[in-house]
């Protein structure tokens, strides 16, 4: 009777141990991009949800030059500039807001569920396509060294 048993467990471990695992990504979540496709509600409902959360350490325009960054001791990444942004994952933007990161706490899931969390994140990688470009330089001009005086 034992036998049969040990025989069986072996073969169950054997299965279990050649199924591929996904990769992680950090904080141990399967590495994903947002699977919420924005709505005008639910960005409106993100736009909320930022304004009463992020804003204060943030920034209105999620530069994170705010008082409250300053006063903490903490550089908070520039949300307006889309290269901070393309270094990060929906899913390491996303277990930052729900588990939060160093001093910045974790979005408590009664006060926002995943899919509200998903359009924080849309809402976030939108902050920088909502600024105006910055204005090219105008090129100056070398001073003309035929006149006198020059």
């Amino acid at each position: 009777m034992l036998k049969p048993f040990l025989l069986l467990s072996a073969a169950v471990l054997f299965v279990i141990a050649t199924v591929p695992t996904p990769t992680l990504a950090s904080g141990g979540a399967p590495q994903a991009t947002n699977p919420v496709k924005p709505t005008a509600a639910s960005q409106e409902k993100a736009k909320k949800l930022y304004a009463q959360d992020c804003a204060v350490c943030h920034g209105d325009n999620g530069n994170g030059k705010t008082d409250l960054a300053t006063s903490m001791g903490v550089t908070i990444g520039d949300w307006t500039d889309p290269k901070i942004l393309a270094a990060k994952s929906d899913q390491q933007l996303f277990d930052a807001i729900r588990k939060g990161t160093d001093k910045m706490p974790a979005e408590d899931p009664a006060r926002a569920k995943d899919d509200e969390v998903w359009g924080l994140v849309t809402y976030i990688r939108n902050l920088s396509k909502n600024q105006p470009a910055a204005a090219p330089t105008a090129p100056t001009a070398p001073a003309d060294t035929t006149k006198p005086g020059n």
